[in-house]
């Protein structure tokens, strides 16, 4: 198959060599381009395929190469095509068709075009446990030096990708690797102070409770072993018997005739020890001990660095707990449970976080956001940005302007990253729901019955991206409104929550609602379950969550809240506005004060779409000690300013005017914008009546 910038002279496939073939090896040849593989009889029959079961492609390998070293054999090809390199090899395990384990060699030959694309692997499979042999006795030593030999190597190749200790420990563990050694108990100890741990042992049934923990200055062939930095050889049951009588009483009853303790040193320092038991009884040739020290320096090795990357992991989680909030504050109508869970993905940690913010007079806010990348980078970026967020939001900001802020904070940053945020605004008093959104999930409410809803929350662009150009003088961040009745709980959480790899990206979603509706009431039992969710399935993401109920009784029939956009030139919603005003003021018993509550909230909304840009907000609620307030917030930072109108001024009463009628009134700035309101106090039900 010539194509342009390939080898014309290698045909496709390539041709089979009959003296490969009398040695049981089998060639393959992969075409990158087209994703076709041809096995030719021979590597059929090593890997034990029919031609039928065979479906010309490397997926058609499943059948027979366990998962785990399918993925670990397509990493070592993708690395080999990455690096440039010209051939890769392997050892991977297999299975027969009747299930029996089984070894494969693999080597391939990269065939790359002139400007150094891959497009071809042409290479050789071989049953590992086939080797040519010589005949003979010598044949049958020879047949045993290269068995051991290439149980050395494949365990160690396996070894180099362990990225923990449990990864170690199930090398260790699985007869079908250090088993074929012949030993027939296995048992791996770290060093753990003056002590040595056992983590591992193979071959249940045969394990020899020597140690769980065991000093360093005992009598164990083990400890030896650690203290000496030499191996220990037992060569005869008198010898396990003489030399180590603590440890006799539980080899006597074991077909334990000979051993080896291996001492595990990595950089001159000794970690931890390998112990072999065998049912065979001599000593152990030169050659035998060379390839076992060989094998505990493979295991010393991978050992060490599965430590060193557990503990790098522990201390970037560790860094990355310190930049989220030490304690959640108890809010007075609310009850908030948090969750957050790391990926183990090494010191590898990502920028996930949640805060919870008490803002006074019965408001709550809370936020959760998630910055790009892995790293340490990720997780200082996600401090200062939820710090930042934090000091805009406690200064009064309205939730669009923090937002706003914020992401100018994260571009001023010059990191090149950028960030996913959700920030919600509770007053737990009137159940008023203020949200924002930069880039994030849609939040969930599940409301007191059970019944569950994504909220559709207008969105800006994540954090960190330069705004758009049409946005004009608005932040961005436009603000969604609803109302949270009593016994309701907001949900937000990272997309760690539900990411499924290799799944329907909806089904992380379907997931999520389902355990939200059958979830628990409580709410700490609640986050449990869906922190649960994540499990083994998770995408390798780290995942942040946060609840929010609200607490108390509902409010009586009327009892609001009312909000209602102002845009400039629009005259039908302050129109809307006043009457909707007029007609809650009735409702609240305030029917007396009706025309006062009225007017007040027309020179207040005047004001706004006179003297400001932008229009705002007009809202209006009952408050917890009987008022009822009105409030309009606009987008100018200028704070008004009672004047003195003369007797012909067309203008300049207004706020004379809300002095007069309200009971009481004020301005508080919010950011880039302010709030002025007023409230009026409501006669009793009866008296109303």
């Amino acid at each position: 198959m010539a194509q342009r910038g390939r080898n014309p002279e290698v045909d496709w496939p390539a041709r089979p060599d009959t003296s490969l073939a009398l040695n049981r090896m089998g060639t393959f040849d992969w075409d990158l381009d087209s994703g076709r593989m041809h096995l030719d009889p021979t590597a059929l029959e090593v890997l034990d395929l029919r031609p039928d079961e065979f479906t010309g492609t490397p997926a058609g390998l499943r059948s027979r190469i366990l998962p785990a070293e399918e993925a670990r054999l397509d990493a070592r090809v993708a690395q080999a095509l990455k690096d440039g390199r010209s051939h890769y090899g392997a050892y991977v395990r297999s299975r027969r068709r009747d299930g029996s384990p089984a070894w494969t060699h693999i080597q391939g030959h990269i065939l790359r075009d002139p400007g150094g694309r891959p497009y071809r692997v042409i290479g050789i499979l071989r049953d590992a446990a086939h080797d040519p042999g010589e005949p003979g006795a010598a044949g049958d030593q020879a047949e045993g030096r290269r068995r051991m030999t290439g149980v050395v190597e494949r365990t160690t190749a396996i070894l180099a990708h362990a990225r923990t200790v449990n990864d170690v420990t199930d090398v260790l563990k699985d007869p079908e690797a250090l088993g074929h050694l012949g030993a027939v108990s296995v048992m791996l100890g770290v060093v753990d102070g003056g002590r040595i741990h056992l983590v591992a042992e193979g071959q249940l049934g045969s394990y020899v409770p020597e140690i769980e923990y065991t000093r360093i200055d005992a009598q164990f062939p083990m400890s030896e072993a650690v203290r000496t930095m030499q191996p220990v050889y037992l060569a005869a049951r008198e010898e396990f018997r003489g030399r180590y009588p603590l440890l006799w009483p539980y080899i006597e009853p074991l077909s334990v005739r000979s051993g080896v303790y291996l001492p595990l040193i990595a950089q001159g320092r000794v970690i931890g020890a390998l112990g072999l038991l065998y049912q065979r009884e001599g000593d152990f040739t030169a050659e035998e001990r060379n390839l076992l020290m060989a094998l505990g320096s493979g295991i010393a090795q991978s050992l060490q660095r599965a430590i060193l990357f557990e503990q790098e992991h522990d201390l970037a989680e560790g860094l990355q707990r310190a930049m989220l909030p030490r304690r959640i504050p108890e809010v007075p109508g609310a009850l908030i449970a948090v969750r957050y869970r790391s990926a183990r993905m090494g010191r590898d940690i990502g920028g996930d976080w949640y805060d919870v913010i008490p803002l006074g007079e019965g408001r709550v806010g809370v936020m959760i956001g998630d910055v790009e990348g892995h790293d340490t980078d990720a997780a200082a970026v996600m401090g200062q940005l939820r710090i930042v967020l934090r000091a805009y939001i406690v200064e009064g900001h309205t939730p669009g302007t923090a937002m706003a802020r914020a992401s100018a904070f994260l571009r001023e940053l010059a990191t090149e990253r950028f960030a996913t945020c959700t920030y919600a605004e509770v007053d737990l008093a009137t159940g008023m729901l203020r949200m924002v959104r930069a880039g994030h999930l849609d939040p969930v409410v599940r409301r007191g019955d059970g019944s569950c809803h994504r909220i559709q929350v207008a969105g800006g662009l994540p954090l960190g991206l330069p705004p758009r150009e049409h946005e004009g003088s608005g932040t961005g961040y436009p603000v969604t409104s609803l109302e949270l009745h009593p016994g309701d709980t907001l949900l937000l959480c990272t997309d760690g929550l539900i990411e499924r790899p290799g799944a329907d990206p909806d089904s992380g979603m379907r997931e999520l609602m389902a355990a939200v509706h059958s979830g628990p009431v409580d709410v700490e039992e609640l986050a449990d379950v869906l922190c649960d969710l994540v499990g083994d399935s998770g995408g390798g993401d780290d995942m942040a969550l946060l609840l929010l109920r609200r607490r108390g009784t509902p409010p009586a029939r009327g009892g609001g809240p009312l909000c209602q956009r102002l845009e400039p030139g629009d005259t039908e919603a302050p129109a809307m506005a006043r009457h909707l005003i007029r007609a809650a003021a009735a409702a609240w018993g305030a029917w007396d004060r009706a025309d006062e509550i009225e007017l007040a909230a027309d020179e207040l909304m005047t004001n706004a779409l006179v003297h400001t840009d932008g229009g705002g907000h007009v809202s209006m609620r009952l408050t917890a000690d009987g008022r009822i307030r009105i409030e309009v917030e606009d987008f100018s930072s200028a704070l008004p300013r009672r004047r003195e109108a003369g007797d012909w001024a067309v203008s300049g009463r207004g706020l004379m005017l809300v002095d007069r009628l309200s009971d009481q009134w004020g301005v508080e700035p919010r950011g880039g914008g302010k709030c002025v309101w007023c409230e009026f106090a409501v006669a009793a039900p009866a008296q109303a009546g």
